[in-house]
């Protein structure tokens, strides 16, 4: 296992998987969000947080707001934010008319809200948001860099920008966000990024971080031998 500064917060919505990586002194913090919710069967909304809440401890937590109309995505966030001082409030880049969030992160920012504003894909997008969060409390943006590798681009440099954008800012983190492999999170670690969000299957790989390449090698041809055996392949 390699040494890593980047903090590294777990992302998913499975209760039972959560109280495991509770117990995980690498786990910095959790986040979910509605889709990972609803592929894990929640219903009731603030039952799941706050149980979620009660697994882990003090440790930071993103809840998103649901809502697509800027009052009541106020009011969602302000309910949201009472769970719990180490709640953070997932507020998206836009609604879904394309229409930007910032005044109502600057409205809620200077109410104390602490936000995490989420599915940002462009530096642009980045260089929008930080004045809406400058001055208020701990906050995150979270941009997509696995989002940005899906569609053909490096997400390198668009990441190192909004690190330069958010050095003035130190209440104000990045995270890398939507990782596609583990490697994902060395290239976090080594420019310098805050905060990567992994889901369950990739924290699984963790453990072959630093692993001798002869030794991975010999592990693969072992499995394919153990599998084709298991499966009473013969020709």
């Amino acid at each position: 296992m390699i040494e890593l500064n980047v903090q590294v917060f777990a992302d998913g919505a499975d209760l039972d998987t959560v109280r495991k990586l509770a117990e995980d002194p690498l786990i910095a913090g959790f986040t979910t969000n509605p889709t990972l919710m609803r592929k894990a069967g929640v219903t009731d909304y603030e039952a799941f947080a706050r149980e979620f809440l009660d697994i882990v401890g003090d440790r930071p937590v993103s809840f998103e707001i649901f809502a697509d109309e800027p009052a009541e995505m106020e009011r969602q966030a302000r309910k949201i934010a009472t769970w719990g001082d180490n709640v953070f409030v997932k507020i998206p880049i836009t609604t879904t008319r394309s229409q930007p969030c910032d005044a109502l992160v600057r409205r809620l920012a200077d109410q104390g809200v602490r936000q995490n504003v989420t599915a940002l894909l462009t530096v642009a997008q980045v260089a929008n948001v930080v004045p809406s969060l400058a001055g208020g409390p701990r906050s995150y943006v979270s941009v997509f860099a696995g989002r940005i590798a899906d569609a053909g681009r490096d997400p390198l440099p668009i990441m190192r920008a909004a690190l330069a954008l958010l050095e003035p800012h130190p209440g104000i983190e990045l995270i890398w966000a939507s990782p596609r492999e583990i490697y994902n999170l060395v290239q976090a670690d080594e420019i310098g990024c805050h905060v990567i969000t992994m889901t369950h299957d990739l924290l699984a790989k963790i453990p072959t971080l630093g692993k001798d390449l002869t030794a991975f090698s010999l592990d693969t041809v072992r499995m394919f031998f153990s599998d084709a055996a298991a499966s009473g392949f013969g020709l």
